[in-house]
């Protein structure tokens, strides 16, 4: 009997079968500090445990992001260990805050299956919950991979794209219990712009830049605990490097996004997004921000705010697609988001 797990290939998935992931992971004030060192983060919902409690908070909840990462980390095994590339999200929620203290655990559901024309290769949908140590929902989202086959001549399964909704309606986003910013301290959060202060169209550019190292991005992938093969082992790869784990270039430019809008505190719904191209160690990462939409919530001093968040390699701010309609090669990642912002 084999004892070594090589991973799921592309014929290995079922149309509807449900995968539990192994290994629970208990979140500690540990993955804050870390995910800080990784990244500049500086929102202050998630910094600073007295200014959460302003807030409406008993204390700063992890990162948006971070436990993101960590539920994503527990499907890679079973999903995307053979993986050529992560290609795109939707429907994402964050259901409720997590804490240090929590533990974490994933399931997802295969709901849809396309091989390539290439036969080499097939399209896999999940879409994943994460739950905490009580069974409660903390996060769910969709997202679709490009698998390898391990034989090339075994049959294809019946074709199944699922129909994905292009953007969660603002009454389906989940405003964390107590949430309250009408006491709000916009000095300690570091910029005085305020929901009503964005127009939708507008455009921010983040200025700021951060050049990736491998050293930085091999911690944040075992961080994460993904295993995905690409990220670790170059001899994958035919220009014999290791792609950048696409949440590692979702994280920095959810954190350079700070300088122009440190004031989307938290992250509470994912309605698309697309690793355009591929990033490696020595690129530097820049960030801007296109607002989308607005929409007012029932929480005390709490507005939507509908991003677009674009990360690039280089080349002028808030280009994204060429003429022919594809994005240009600069563009590493096309991410659209809700995030909670003071009125």
């Amino acid at each position: 009997m084999m004892k070594t797990n090589p991973g799921r290939f592309f014929e290995d998935y079922r149309l509807g079968e449900t995968i539990a992931h192994a290994v629970p992971r208990t979140i500690s004030g540990g993955e804050r500090a870390l995910y800080h060192a990784l990244y500049p983060a500086r929102h202050a919902l998630q910094s600073s445990d007295e200014f959460a409690r302003s807030c409406g908070l008993n204390a700063a909840p992890i990162d948006d992001l971070a436990a993101f990462h960590v539920v994503f980390g527990k499907t890679v095994p079973d999903v995307s260990l053979n993986a050529v590339a992560n290609l795109g999200y939707a429907e994402g929620r964050w259901l409720k805050s997590v804490w240090p203290g929590d533990t974490l655990t994933a399931t997802s559901e295969v709901i849809g299956l396309k091989q390539n024309s290439n036969g080499k290769t097939g399209v896999v949908w999940v879409r994943t919950t994460g739950h905490n140590q009580h069974g409660e929902a903390v996060m769910s989202y969709v997202r679709w991979v490009m698998v390898r086959k391990a034989n090339p001549e075994a049959p294809a399964p019946e074709t199944t794209v699922p129909k994905l909704a292009p953007v969660i309606a603002p009454g389906d986003l989940v405003i964390p219990r107590g949430l309250d910013f009408t006491g709000y301290d916009f000095t300690l959060a570091g910029e005085p712009h305020r929901w009503g202060d964005y127009a939708v169209g507008e455009t921010i550019d983040h200025v700021d830049g951060v050049t990736v190292e491998e050293a930085e991005h091999m911690l944040a992938t075992r961080l994460w605990q993904n295993t995905a093969k690409v990220h670790f082992d170059a001899t994958l790869r035919e220009d014999g490097r290791r792609l950048i784990y696409g949440g590692h270039v979702i994280s920095m430019a959810r954190a350079l996004s700070f300088n122009g809008l440190a004031n989307a505190q938290m992250i509470v719904g994912l309605n698309g997004g697309a690793h355009a191209n591929p990033c490696f160690a020595g690129t530097t990462i820049k960030a801007w921000s296109e607002v989308l939409d607005k929409a007012e919530t029932a929480a005390p001093g709490v507005g939507a705010i509908r991003l677009r968040l674009v990360a690039t390699s280089g080349g002028a701010p808030f280009a994204l697609k060429g003429e022919d309609g594809k994005y240009l090669p600069e563009v590493l990642l096309d991410l659209d988001i809700w995030a909670l912002m003071p009125i």
